[in-house]
C-alpha cells in the first residue's frame, strides 16, 4: 500500500476525525454542503462520540465521508486509537483508496496527528489469524493490499514536516506489527532458536547485526542463571545480542544499552502455573519483543544513537535436570542465588543479560523491559506499565515520553526497605520473598543487585501492557507495547548534540 500526503486531490473516499468540541456544528455544516446534505439533520444524527461513525453520501458526484467521532480527546495517541479501531472494523469494506482529512485541526498538531494517523491505519489492517486456513470463498480486503494507496490530506503550511511525520508513522507502525507476530506466535513455533532466527531476519532487513550465543557459548560466558532456567526445556536456551550504530556515528553518540526478557513460553518450572490461564504465557517474551521492535525502528529511521541489546530466550519447562525451588546457582556476576521459585524466573534471566551487557559496553542509559510480575497488574491495571529506577531525571523522560505517545508509565519506589526480604540464609540472594505484597518491587529489587550501581538504569515491567484485552481480538492478545515508548524516548533523550 502506498502513502500520499497532500493538501489538494482527495481520492473518492475520505474518513474525517472530529471532536466533540465547540467547533463540531461549524464543521458539520461544511460538511453538509459538500455532501449535498441539510445541515441541521447531519447536526442532530451525529454528535461525534467516541467510536462513533457515520457513513455519509453525496447526492450527486462527489466524495463519499466517513464521519469518525473522537469524543473529546484530541491527543495523537487517542487519534491513532479511533483510526486503528476504525480500519480493524470496516476492513473488509474499505475501498482501494482512501484518504484521512485532518486539515482542520489546529496547524502545529497536525505533523504529530499525520503520524498517528497512517500508525492507526497501519495497525488496524492486523490479522490475528496466524495459523488460519485461508478461505477461498472469502475475498481479501482491497485496502492494505499491494495497489491500495492511503492519503492523509494537510494545509500546505506542514506538508514538510507532515510527509516526515508520515514516514515515521509508517515505519513504527511497521516495527510493531512485526513484534504482534513476535509475541502472538504459539509457544511451540517460537522455541528460543527460531525466535534468534527470526531477530537475525529482522536485523539484515532493517540494518543492524545480530548474533546469537548458543548452548556452549552460554556456559562459556558463564551466564549460568539463564542456562539454569532454560535446561529444563529440550530446547537450549540463547543469548541474542543486537546492535545498531548510525552510519556516521560520531564519538559523541550517545549509548543506550536494552535488554529484554525472552521466555518463550513460561509453565513456572517445578513450580509449575495454574492451567486456566497458561496458554497464555506464550507471552511471556513481550520485553524482548519490545527491544526488537525498537532496534528496527531506530535502524530504519537512522537515529543518531547507537543501541545494544541483549535477549537471554528461554523456555521455562519441566524435566529430570529443571531447575528446583530451593537450589543454589551461581550467576554471571558472580552473586549466588536461592531460587525459592521457578516461576519467577524472568528476573534471573535479566539478572545475567543486564551484568553481561554491563561486562561489554558501557552504556550512558539502560533499560531492561520485562512481563515480569502479576504483582504489578494489582497494582496498575492494564493501563500503565511499572517504572522502576533510582534515576529523577530518566524516571521523567521516560514518563513524558510515555505521556506523549499514549504508553504509559507509573513510577514505583526502589527504597532499600523492599530489598530486605531478598536476604537468604544459605546464599547471597533469594529470587522470591514468598510474601504476596510489593512483589513487583522486590522484583525490581532483585535486578538492581546485578546492575552495578549503573546511575541511570530502569525497569519497566510491562506484564499489564503488554498482552491482554483488545476490540481486536476474541481473547488476549499482543499490544505492541514498548516500541513507540523507546523510540519516543531515544528521540526525547539524545535531543540536538553538538
Amino acid at each position: 500500500m502506498t502513502i500520499h500526503i497532500t493538501e489538494h486531490n482527495p481520492p473518492d473516499n475520505i474518513v474525517v476525525p472530529l471532536l466533540q468540541n465547540e467547533a463540531l456544528a461549524d464543521q458539520l455544516s461544511d460538511l453538509a454542503i459538500r455532501s449535498g446534505q441539510l445541515a441541521s439533520a447531519l447536526q442532530q444524527d451525529f454528535r461525534a462520540d467516541a467510536k462513533e461513525t457515520l457513513l455519509l453520501y453525496a447526492q450527486s458526484a462527489g466524495p463519499r465521508f466517513y464521519l469518525l467521532g473522537l469524543g473529546k480527546k484530541s491527543a495523537a495517541p487517542d487519534l491513532q486509537n479511533a483510526l486503528r479501531g476504525f480500519c480493524h472494523r470496516n476492513k473488509s469494506k474499505l475501498p482501494l483508496h482512501l484518504g484521512v482529512d485532518l486539515r482542520h485541526f489546529p496547524p502545529a498538531d497536525i505533523p504529530r496527528l499525520t503520524d498517528a494517523a497512517v500508525a492507526g491505519m497501519l495497525l488496524g489492517l492486523y490479522d490475528l489469524g496466524l495459523y488460519r486456513t485461508p478461505d477461498p470463498a472469502k475475498p481479501a480486503p482491497q485496502f492494505g493490499s499491494d495497489k491500495a494507496s492511503l492519503t492523509i490530506l494537510v494545509p500546505g503550511a506542514v506538508l514538510t514536516e507532515s510527509r516526515k511525520a508520515a514516514q515515521r508513522g509508517e515505519t513504527l507502525a511497521r516495527a510493531t506489527l512485526t513484534i504482534l507476530n513476535f509475541v502472538n506466535a504459539a509457544g511451540n513455533k517460537k522455541i528460543p532458536a527460531q525466535l534468534a532466527e527470526w531477530v537475525r531476519a529482522a536485523g539484515e532487513q532493517a540494518g543492524f547485526t545480530v548474533r546469537v550465543l548458543q548452548e556452549e557459548a552460554i556456559r562459556n560466558e558463564k551466564l549460568e542463571l539463564l542456562w539454569q532456567v532454560g535446561k529444563g526445556s529440550p530446547h537450549p536456551p540463547a543469548l541474542i545480542v543486537l546492535d545498531y550504530s548510525p552510519k556516521k556515528a560520531a564519538k559523541n553518540t550517545p549509548l543506550i544499552g536494552l535488554v529484554g526478557k525472552g521466555v518463550t513460553f513460561d509453565t513456572g518450572g517445578v513450580s509449575l502455573k495454574p492451567s486456566a490461564n497458561m496458554h497464555l504465557m506464550k507471552s511471556d517474551m513481550g520485553g524482548a519483543a519490545a527491544v526488537v521492535g525498537t532496534f528496527i525502528a531506530a535502524a530504519q529511521l537512522k537515529l543518531p544513537v547507537r543501541l545494544f541489546g541483549v535477549i537471554p530466550a528461554a523456555e521455562n519447562m519441566i524435566d529430570g535436570s529443571a531447575l528446583k525451588p530451593g537450589d543454589v546457582v551461581d550467576s554471571h556476576a558472580g552473586k549466588t542465588i536461592e531460587v525459592t521459585d521457578t516461576d519467577a524466573e524472568g528476573r534471573l534471566i535479566l539478572a545475567d543479560a543486564i551484568s553481561w551487557l554491563l561486562q561489554q559496553q558501557s552504556p550512558e542509559v539502560l533499560i531492561d523491559l520485562a512481563t515480569l510480575t502479576g504483582s504489578v497488574i494489582r497494582a496498575l491495571g492494564y493501563q500503565a506499565a511499572g517504572l522502576f529506577t533510582a534515576n529523577d531525571d530518566l524516571a521523567d523522560a521516560l514518563a513524558r515520553a510515555g505521556e506523549a505517545c499514549g504508553e504509559r508509565l507509573w513510577r514505583m519506589p526502589l527504597w532499600d526497605e523492599y530489598g530486605a526480604d531478598l536476604k537468604s540464609d544459605v546464599a547471597d540472594l533469594r529470587n522470591y520473598t514468598g510474601k504476596p505484597v510489593a512483589e513487583s518491587i522486590s522484583a525490581a529489587k532483585f535486578i538492581e543487585h546485578f546492575t552495578a550501581s549503573h546511575p541511570a538504569w530502569a525497569h519497566l515491567d510491562i506484564a499489564g501492557t503488554a498482552f491482554g484485552d483488545s476490540e481486536f481480538a476474541q481473547s488476549k492478545s499482543a499490544t505492541g507495547f514498548g516500541v513507540r515508548l523507546l523510540v519516543e524516548f531515544i528521540e526525547r533523550w539524545i535531543g540536538p548534540r553538538p
